[in-house]
């Protein structure tokens, strides 16, 4: 399972292979810069899971849950299920 750290990385990440700074970042999802900037460095030990959804898509980016041990999703699997591949 990954920690609050990794996820604080993980938005890092999505935002700079986005090429976004924290300002536009924050202006697309509709949260302040400082929202962004605490989340990336976890100054206060907690994210918003609404803000977090927002930012990762404001990056191009969604949140899905995957079962540990596992890189495809449900809905991967649904999808090849439906097309003829699974």
């Amino acid at each position: 399972m990954s920690s609050l750290y990794d996820v604080s990385e993980m938005l890092k990440q999505a935002r700079s292979e986005s090429k976004l700074s924290q300002e536009a970042l924050a202006s697309s999802a509709g949260v302040s810069r400082s929202t962004v900037a605490r989340m990336e460095t976890l100054a206060r030990g907690d994210m918003s899971v609404l803000a977090l959804v927002r930012l990762l898509e404001a990056a191009g980016y969604n949140l899905k849950l995957v079962k540990a041990g596992h890189e495809r999703t449900v809905e991967d699997i649904l999808n090849e299920q439906r097309s003829g591949k699974g």
